[in-house]
């Protein structure tokens, strides 16, 4: 980290802020001599350096990027850094490797990194050298996993996924042997799990969100969100799919809850289904992107199949065309092995639109066709605040969970310029929430240069009221070829004093480190990047979510594995405010489980906040350089603190209510006047 001792380390600091220079000059030598006017020996001040720092209104990215042009490859491709550093990089165990890597949870010392193969069990106790507990083979999509005390959820919702874990596919139709929902194990012995219990459910589970209520100490909670077809009855009874209109029973427009109570697990039931989609109309939504628009002209050159949806003519996928292809000949009466003429394909090609309208129900006029989502993707919970942010395919969704068992919608945004509302994040006082959004489902390249950048970005909204009102969009800048598979997804706080700083991930884009405090212009400050993981032909990795836990950047790789990384000290983010952030301990920490993060009273806790008042302009130079020299004589004089610290702290509170920014003066004087007690 560069370092100066100068005393002035921001200019606009001359003139923004409290009163005048003779007013600090004043104080400076109130900090340094009357502080210590009772004792009966005076302090020598110690030496004090200030860091680096550039106002972030002011940042200067990297140019050219480095992101643009790495050279591919799957554990040898190019990588570019900004900001951030490796610590390591763990390739996936044997029956885990070339399976993808999905969503990650923490406890303690582990890493539970979900695979469609089952979950590992990562000790990161040295992020430098994480070492595998176990691999546990239990397949199914997505594995998405949640873990509380000695509990671990898992996610399953494929059709393939079975009771007892096993990897022989599931061939039938309706199954008894089926896993479509929630698995859950007891990890008392991390290094075996004891699988003890499902809840099955209609739709299987995507994703799903656990939460302890505040106010309950014996249950924890599990928000199912499917996003599949709704299973046959005869495999699940009760299931329906009809309108609710005509079913109040009906598994569609609404989510599960279930309750797992923490002294006997295996008794986890769904408890409640809302309905928190009720009255959501058809959401507005954008056509296709020019590299998309391209591209199907292309497919079109080369006699690829399209179709008219939305208002938007689409190219055929390739394996479905073949498919409908076959279905040319069977009606023809041709045999299974027989290859399709150029007669089959003309007929195709001519009945390719009723088809498709057949199988989406176009033309239907029953009213729910015409409705908002039926389901959600995932859905964060915050129960610190009793709020949660349900990301509902063309919707966000602002819920109540005071009481965990019955949320309840308050609001909800639409945006024609998200496709697929994906993951929301909290600030962490809870007066801001952003949601992603998954154009392209997560396998399409949709960072690609003329890509609008509204798509594929993140949506930054205000809390007012009970009411989210939008403020700007966030996207990560370097643009990806068509190879990788690029969009906003699943990312976290990190807690950083004072601002709002999140680690995100993008796929094939990469990792991206940005500031939203001033949510009207949110700035990247890191990053990370892969060159594709092929460089001939496309192929599915990248960040699959990436999350701040205890210091870690910790990534879920698609294709690579775990990979750690650390911050590194910069003009906008300081060593001091570094280390703030990593004095927040969490026990655990789930995807779509939002902790509250508390600083304790330290030392670098009040130099963060002092970097960031002299960053902004917030206090006068002398101000500020009376401050940094209080802070280092009390920690240079540890039996001289207390005195030197209540004096400081009387000092700066003194001055908040005349600071630009009074809330940061006065969280710096009571941090110091803390320190002063202990």
């Amino acid at each position: 980290m560069k370092k100066t001792t100068t005393t002035v380390s921001n200019p606009a600091a001359r003139t923004k802020g409290i009163g005048s220079g003779f007013t600090w000059m004043l104080l400076l030598a109130s900090i340094l001599m009357g502080a210590y006017a009772c004792s009966p020996k005076p302090v020598a001040d110690v030496p004090v350096s200030s860091p680096s720092l550039t106002p972030i209104s002011e940042l200067s990215a990297p140019s050219p990027d480095p992101r643009v042009g790495l050279g591919a490859g799957l554990f040898d491709a190019e990588e570019a850094y900004w900001n951030l550093s490796r610590v390591s990089h763990t390739p996936p165990p044997e029956d885990f490797l070339g399976v993808t890597n999905s969503d990650l949870a923490f406890k303690d010392n582990y890493v539970f990194q979900g695979n469609y193969n089952g979950v590992i069990v990562w000790d990161i106790s040295d992020p430098a050298n994480p070492s595998l507990v176990v691999d546990y083979l239990c397949p199914a999509s997505q594995s998405d996993v949640s873990v509380y005390g000695n509990i671990m959820t898992v996610s399953g919702e494929g059709y393939g996924g079975r009771l007892d874990c096993g990897s022989e596919p599931i061939q039938e139709a309706v199954s008894d042997i089926r896993l479509r929902g929630i698995r859950i194990f007891d990890i008392s012995d991390v290094k075996n799990p004891e699988y003890i219990a499902n809840v099955q459910t209609c739709r299987g589970s995507h994703t799903h969100s656990l939460m302890k209520d505040p106010n309950d100490d014996e249950n924890i909670y599990v928000y199912v969100s499917g996003s599949a077809g709704v299973r046959p009855e005869a495999e699940l009874p009760g299931c329906s799919d009809v309108s609710p209109d005509d079913d109040p029973n009906s598994a569609l427009f609404r989510i599960e809850v279930i309750k797992i109570p923490l002294a006997n697990p295996a008794d986890a039931a769904i408890v409640s289904s809302p309905r928190i989609f009720e009255d959501l109309e058809e959401a507005p939504s954008h056509g296709l992107a020019p590299a998309d628009k391209r591209a199907n002209e292309e497919a079109k050159a080369r006699g690829a199949y399209t179709f008219m949806l939305g208002g938007e003519e689409r190219v055929l996928n390739d394996r479905f065309a073949r498919g409908l292809l076959q279905r040319m000949v069977a009606e023809r009466g041709g045999t299974a092995d027989e290859a399709p003429t150029a007669a089959d394909s003309a007929a195709l090609r001519e009945n390719i639109q009723g088809i498709i309208d057949e199988m989406i129900g176009a033309g239907d006029d029953d009213e729910s066709s015409r409705k908002g989502p039926n389901q959600c993707h995932d859905i964060t919970l915050y129960p610190e605040i009793g709020l949660a942010g349900g990301a509902c395919e063309g919707y966000g969704l602002l819920l109540d969970i005071t009481d965990p068992v019955n949320p309840v919608r308050i609001d909800a945004v639409a945006d024609s310029n998200f496709s697929y509302w994906h993951s929301a994040t909290f600030s962490n006082d809870g007066s801001k929430i952003l949601f992603t959004d998954e154009w392209g489902g997560g396998g399409g390249p949709k960072c690609r240069v003329d890509d609008p950048y509204e798509w594929g970005a993140d949506a930054l909204f205000t809390l007012e009221d009970g009411k989210m009102e939008f403020k700007s969009y966030y996207k990560m800048s370097a643009p990806q070829t068509s190879l990788e598979n690029c969009v906003a997804h699943n990312g976290s706080l990190i807690p950083v004093p004072g601002r709002e700083i999140m680690v995100q991930s993008w796929y094939q884009g990469g990792i991206s480190i940005f500031d939203w405090t001033d949510i009207n212009n949110p700035i990247e400050i890191a990053f990370q990047d892969y060159g594709p993981i092929n460089g001939e032909s496309y192929g599915n990795g990248g960040s699959w979510s990436v999350y701040w836990y205890n210091g870690s950047i910790v990534s879920s790789e698609i294709a690579r594995g775990l990979d750690i990384f650390e911050l590194t000290p910069s003009d906008y983010l300081t060593e001091n405010e570094i280390a703030a952030a990593n004095t927040v301990k969490l026990d655990y920490l789930n995807a779509q489980g939002q902790p509250m993060f508390k600083w304790p009273s330290t030392y670098v806790l009040a130099k963060a906040y002092v970097d960031q008042l002299d960053r902004d302009g917030d206090l006068p130079s002398t101000g500020v350089m009376a401050i940094r020299q209080g802070i280092a004589n009390a920690e240079a004089y540890p039996d001289r603190s207390s005195e030197i610290l209540k004096g400081l702290a009387s000092e700066v509170s003194s001055m908040a209510a005349s600071s630009s920014n009074s809330d940061k003066v006065q969280k710096l004087a009571s941090t110091i006047s803390d320190l002063a007690s202990m």
